[in-house]
């Protein structure tokens, strides 16, 4: 019973690990990202490449990263229990449902992703908050700071909540397509070319894993498939969040109400999918180095 104990715990640090190593890789073109699709006042009038330019001069190079320390402590538990739940909910999908194949992942992937942004959000809210602050005017000292004052000033602990409605529904897709795609990607590749594309675990020789550098191909596809489904949920949600900080916030109360502003003020290439190419630019590396530093966790923490 004890190494079942503790597999809990090793699958909890291996996903944890994993959410670390993929965040810290795209930090900057988050932060980026957030002041381009909430059309910070600073940088409105610049794109990718000249904001990742700009805010270095502007703000020194840290300020890439600002925003990271609330991210990290966000993103372990996150990507923590992400991983850690689908391996259950696949078990209780398969045990419970009688539902396997490719079907049960794309389930269990959404019920995880779903868990871990309900765990995790409003941390989530406290990094979108101060990641969208520039130097100068700083309405927010700090992690706690914010925490505090969101709090006091925005209705106690459903302040903490806003905007969780498209972040739920957006998620489902998201990580469910996500999962599915890596999954389905690795079953079909190791099935089909053993050799080429795969190798003996570390850790139990009987298993058989993706090579690296398959493995950061294939998790680049999920993410790149997942992203471009939910990508204009994750525009509402950002200026739900941002709420009380942006000056429209009356017109982005509801998710639908959100959809349509953006809709009828920017577009679709210029509102719903603003910041689309740098999410490719940020989510086919991190989603590659998530599921590649999961699988090494897995093997390094005896998971297989």
């Amino acid at each position: 019973a004890a190494r079942r104990d503790f597999y809990w715990l090793r699958s909890f640090i291996a996903g944890g690990v994993a959410g670390c190593c993929a965040k810290t890789t795209t930090a900057p073109l988050d932060r980026v990202k957030i002041l381009l699709q909430a059309h910070n006042h600073h940088y409105k009038h610049l794109g990718v490449f000249s904001t990742l330019r700009a805010v270095p001069k502007k703000e020194g190079y840290l300020g890439l990263y600002k925003g990271n320390g609330a991210m990290m402590i966000r993103i372990f538990p996150y990507g923590a229990i992400q991983f850690m739940a689908f391996d259950q909910y696949k078990k209780v999908i398969k045990k419970q449902l009688g539902i396997s194949g490719h079907v049960h992942r794309l389930m269990a992937g959404s019920m995880a992703g779903i868990t871990a942004v309900i765990c995790t959000y409003p941390l989530d809210m406290v990094r979108v908050r101060l990641a969208f602050q520039v130097k100068g005017e700083h309405k927010y000292m700090g992690i706690i700071h914010a925490f505090k004052m969101i709090y006091t000033k925005e209705g106690g602990l459903s302040g903490f909540y806003r905007g969780l409605m498209p972040t739920v529904v957006g998620m489902a897709p998201y990580a469910g397509f996500s999962f599915f795609t890596f999954g389905t990607l690795k079953s079909i590749g190791l099935a089909q070319a053993p050799n080429l594309l795969g190798r003996p675990s570390l850790d139990n020789p009987d298993v058989l894993v993706l090579k690296t550098h398959v493995n950061l191909l294939c998790g680049g596809i999920a993410g790149a498939i997942a992203q471009t489904i939910s990508y204009p949920l994750d525009v509402t949600r950002r200026r739900m969040q941002l709420g009380a900080v942006l000056p429209d916030s009356e017109k982005c109360l509801t998710m639908v109400q959100t959809l349509k502003y953006v809709y009828q003020q920017h577009g679709i290439r210029r509102g719903l999918y603003r910041g689309l190419s740098l999410n490719y630019i940020r989510c086919v590396p991190s989603q590659a180095v998530a599921f590649t530093t999961y699988e090494l966790m897995k093997q390094f923490l005896h998971l297989n």
